[in-house]
C-alpha cells in the first residue's frame, strides 16, 4: 500500500502539533498534505534515516545536499512555510520532548524508525566542512581553510552565479529594474564616495574577493590599492582581470590574512562582506589592526551582515547548515556591537546605512543566474554544491526580506587625537553623483 507520505505527514503534526503547510511526496509515489501547496519531496528513506541519526538542521541539510529531499514548486515560498512551522513556532509550540511523552506520538516515532529501515548512518555528503574540533577556531590556519572552503569551488562556477561584475556582496539598487551589474557597480562607486577616494590615494581592500572593488577604484578614481584575500583561485582571477585592465602597477593582489599586513598606513580601507569571516572573539583585534593602518584622518568603510540582537546572547549559536556547508565558522553580530568594538578600537563612526531589503534584490538574482544556468553549474561543481548555493541563497532572500538579518555599511574615521578634525563634510549624506540623478 503507497501511504509512505500520509505516515509522514501524520508524523510530523503529531510532533509539532499543527497541520503541515507543504504537501509531501513520498519515495512510493504517495502524496499527501495541503493541495496546490509547494511540495517537500522525500525521494528516498534514506532521508528518515538521516534525521534519526542526526535531528534537526543537520540531518535535513544532509539530505538536502545529498538529493535526498527537494521541493516541487516555489521554493521561496516552501521555504517562508517551513521556516515558520519548523523554526519559528515560538512558545506556541509544543517541543519535542514534550510530545514524546504522547503514547500515540512514541508509537509513530516507532513507525518512524520502522519506515527508515536498514537503520545503518548514511554517508556524510562530501561537501559537508569536516572539522576534528572546534578548539581552535579563527586562527590564520583554520581562517586559510574555512575561506578555501567556500571560495575555491571555482572561479567559473562563482562567474555563472554572480554575472560578469564577480561582486559576491550586496549590490546597491538605485531601482529594481536595474540590471545585477549596474547595481553592483553602482554599490562599488558609492563605497569609493564615502571613502572620499581622490588619485593619489592608497587604499586597502580587505577581502578583496575577485579585485572587483580594487579595479573599480584604481580604474575610476585613479587611486593605487593592495588587496588581500586568503582565497587562491581569488587572488588568480583578480591577478589576470587587472592585467588586461592594465593596472598592474597601481594594484597588488596579496594572499595574506590581514592580521600580517604591516606596510601602512593607508588613506582609506575598504571591507566589504569580508568581517563576518572574523569571529566575535577576535572583532576586536580586527577592528583596531584596521585602526592602525590607516593614517589619522582615514576612513573605514566595514559592509557587514549583521543578525537581530537576542534577549540572551549567550545562546546565539550559529546555523548549522551554513557552519557546515557554506561558511564554517562564520558568525554574525548585532549592528549595536560592531559599532561598539569599531569605537573601542579607536574609530569615530560617523555613518551607518541599513541597506537590508538591497540583499534580497541581489540574492534572488544570484538564485536566478544559478537556475537558468543548471546543468552548467552541477558540471562545474557538483550535484551537492549547487544545491546548496540555491538553498542558502534562496533562504538568505527570504530572511533580508522578513528582518531576519540585515546588511550595514558603517563609515568610521581615525579621527586623529586631540585635533578632533574628522576630514568629513558638515553634510555626510551626499554620496551619489549628482549628475547620474
Amino acid at each position: 500500500m503507497q501511504d509512505a507520505a500520509l505516515r509522514l505527514k501524520n508524523l510530523a503534526e503529531q510532533l509539532t502539533g499543527a497541520e503541515l503547510p507543504v504537501r509531501i511526496r513520498a519515495w512510493d509515489g504517495s502524496e499527501a498534505g495541503p493541495p496546490g501547496a509547494p511540495t517537500l519531496v522525500v525521494r528516498h528513506r534514506r532521508a528518515l534515516r538521516r534525521l534519526l541519526w542526526k535531528p534537526g538542521e543537520l540531518g535535513l541539510a544532509r539530505a538536502w545536499v545529498a538529493g535526498d529531499i527537494d521541493v516541487d514548486g516555489d521554493l521561496y515560498a516552501a521555504l517562508d512555510l517551513l521556516a515558520e512551522y519548523i523554526w519559528e513556532r515560538g512558545e506556541d509550540a509544543r517541543s519535542l520532548t514534550d510530545n514524546l511523552r504522547d503514547p500515540q506520538v512514541r508509537a509513530a516515532a516507532r513507525a518512524l524508525f520502522a519506515l527508515a529501515a536498514p537503520f545503518l548512518p548514511p554517508p556524510v555528503p562530501r561537501e559537508e566542512m569536516r572539522r576534528p574540533g572546534r578548539l581552535h577556531r579563527h586562527t590564520r590556519g583554520s581562517d586559510k581553510k574555512a575561506i578555501s572552503h567556500h571560495y575555491d569551488v571555482g572561479n567559473d562556477f562563482y562567474e555563472l552565479v554572480l554575472g560578469p561584475s564577480m561582486v559576491y556582496s550586496c549590490a546597491y539598487w538605485e531601482s529594481p529594474e536595474s540590471t545585477l551589474a549596474d547595481a553592483q557597480r553602482d554599490k562599488l562607486e558609492l563605497i569609493a564616495r564615502k571613502l572620499d577616494l581622490k588619485p593619489g590615494m592608497r587604499l586597502l581592500d580587505v577581502g578583496c574577493g575577485w579585485g572587483s572593488m580594487a579595479v573599480h577604484a584604481a580604474r575610476e578614481h585613479g587611486v593605487s590599492v593592495v588587496g588581500v584575500t586568503l582565497s587562491q583561485e581569488q587572488a588568480a582571477y583578480a591577478r589576470k582581470r587587472i592585467a588586461q585592465e592594465g593596472l598592474t602597477d597601481r594594484i597588488e593582489i596579496r594572499v595574506q590574512d590581514y592580521r600580517d599586513v604591516r606596510d601602512g598606513p593607508y588613506d582609506a580601507i575598504s571591507s566589504i562582506g569580508m568581517a563576518e569571516h572574523v569571529g566575535a572573539e577576535q572583532y576586536l583585534e580586527y577592528a583596531a589592526d584596521l585602526h592602525a593602518l590607516l593614517k589619522p584622518g582615514g576612513r573605514l568603510l566595514n559592509h557587514q551582515i549583521a543578525r537581530r540582537p537576542q534577549t540572551d546572547e549567550s545562546a546565539y549559536a550559529v546555523d548549522e547548515f551554513i557552519d557546515a556547508y557554506v561558511f564554517p565558522d562564520g558568525e554574525l553580530a548585532p549592528l549595536g556591537r560592531t559599532v561598539d568594538l569599531l569605537e573601542r578600537a579607536g574609530f569615530e563612526v560617523r555613518d551607518v546605512e541599513s541597506i537590508r531589503e538591497h540583499y534580497a534584490l541581489t540574492l534572488r538574482h544570484w538564485v536566478a543566474n544559478l537556475e537558468a544556468n543548471w546543468p552548467e553549474g552541477v558540471r562545474l561543481t557538483s550535484p551537492g554544491r549547487a544545491r546548496i548555493w540555491r538553498l542558502y541563497m534562496a533562504a538568505s532572500a527570504l530572511a533580508f526580506e522578513r528582518n531576519r538579518i540585515g546588511v550595514n555599511q558603517v563609515l568610521a574615521v581615525r579621527t586623529p587625537e586631540g585635533d578632533g578634525r574628522s576630514g568629513m563634510p558638515l553634510r555626510a549624506r551626499q554620496w551619489s553623483d549628482p549628475g547620474r540623478g
